[in-house]
């Protein structure tokens, strides 16, 4: 009978009961994007760093593993690796941001490919002059490039030689010694990768560069791409809170106006309903159970246009964005959206708990 009484005090007001489950819906839906986000972006990285198909990988001294901020290395570096037992190819690159979070990144592709097995073109090829870039597929989609085209970075314009498929090192491509020369960096690298003859020696390989060369970062690939998470981004866990919580501001907001609205609208009905014997807990339990429904509606429809925002991510941004769908923080969106719906409506209740029956009975 509660139920009955609810659901008919829900839809006895269509336009309030929309706005207020949109209103959830969006506060479920930015949570799960910023986690997407975040997690997505680390995660191409990590599978982009293990593309690269290095057994080893150095980063300057005191340099953050998942930046490239830090000064760069000096190129004899190779000279040093590549002599050592049980290496079989050393090669570096060079990145150089270009804007936002996007980098370009400079290569050996001849080292490169026999370090990676190489660029898989879908279409064009390799370099044929300095002056040619190789693009990715997202990348080349989202800014309409094909073969042939002209693109401009870093106040140059580079000729589209190729477009391959994505999930390797980066998503801009240039030959190593024209970014070294173009940034003023010749003769230094941003970061080294190392083949070994087997895989199983990478730990003891490790352990003896790290003997030679202590003051630098040298992980094995599988640790490296352990560090992308969102614990070992500086900021990121504070900025997700930081949502976390206008989300759950925005939702008690709204939810706290349409109880509020809700307690004054129905004045009378509570006046009558008091008047028939119905105690503070049953009616109490009749907001709650409204608050509940919305809460309860607005959270599947915000995990719904997750998907839809995922969507217009990865068709719009891809090149610069990775979102994922994370149904692991559903359950705790939806109880993120339910506990601030909640808080909402208990002053509201309070107050129709509190109303005196012949006073509500006489409201206008």
């Amino acid at each position: 009978m509660i139920n009955k009484l609810v659901l008919e005090n829900l839809k006895h007001r269509p336009v309030r009961t929309l706005l207020s489950v949109l209103a959830i819906a969006i506060e479920v839906t930015m949570i799960l994007t910023l986690v997407g986000l975040s997690r997505g972006m680390l995660d191409e990285a990590g599978r982009r760093a293990k593309g690269v198909g290095a057994d080893v990988w150095i980063r300057p001294p005191g340099s953050s593993a998942i930046s490239f901020s830090s000064a760069p290395m000096s190129e004899g570096l190779l000279k040093f690796f590549g002599e050592q037992p049980h290496v079989t190819v050393a090669t570096g690159t060079i990145a150089q941001p270009i804007g936002g979070i996007d980098t370009v990144t400079g290569v050996d592709l001849d080292k490169f490919s026999r370090l990676s097995g190489g660029f898989r073109y879908i279409a064009g090829g390799p370099f044929q002059t300095p002056d040619d870039i190789l693009v990715d597929e997202r990348y080349a989609k989202q800014n309409h490039l094909e073969v042939g085209s002209q693109l401009k970075l870093l106040n140059k314009q580079w000729r589209v030689c190729g477009i391959f498929e994505s999930g390797k090192l980066a998503r801009l491509v240039l030959p190593l010694a024209r970014l070294q020369e173009l940034t003023g960096n010749t003769g230094k690298l941003t970061q080294i990768f190392v083949k070994l003859d087997d895989p199983k020696r990478t730990n003891e390989m490790v352990r003896a560069f790290k003997q030679r060369l202590p003051d630098y970062a040298i992980y094995s690939i599988e640790e490296f791409t352990s560090l992308f998470s969102v614990n070992n981004v500086p900021g990121l866990k504070p900025f997700i809170y930081v949502v976390i919580a206008i989300s759950v501001i925005v939702g008690f907001l709204v939810v706290f106006l349409s109880m509020y609205t809700a307690v004054l609208e129905r004045t009378r009905e509570i006046g009558i309903l008091k008047s028939l014997g119905a105690g503070p807990r049953y009616i109490l339990s009749i907001l709650l159970r409204e608050t509940f429904v919305l809460a309860a509606a607005g959270s599947v429809l915000g995990i719904l246009f997750s998907f839809g925002t995922r969507w217009l991510i990865l068709e719009f941004a891809g090149a610069t964005l990775t979102a994922m769908i994370t149904p692991d923080w559903w359950p705790t969106t939806t109880i993120i959206a339910v506990g601030g719906a909640v808080m909402g409506s208990l002053y509201p209740g309070w107050k129709a708990i509190q109303q005196d029956a012949l006073e509500a009975l006489s409201y206008e």
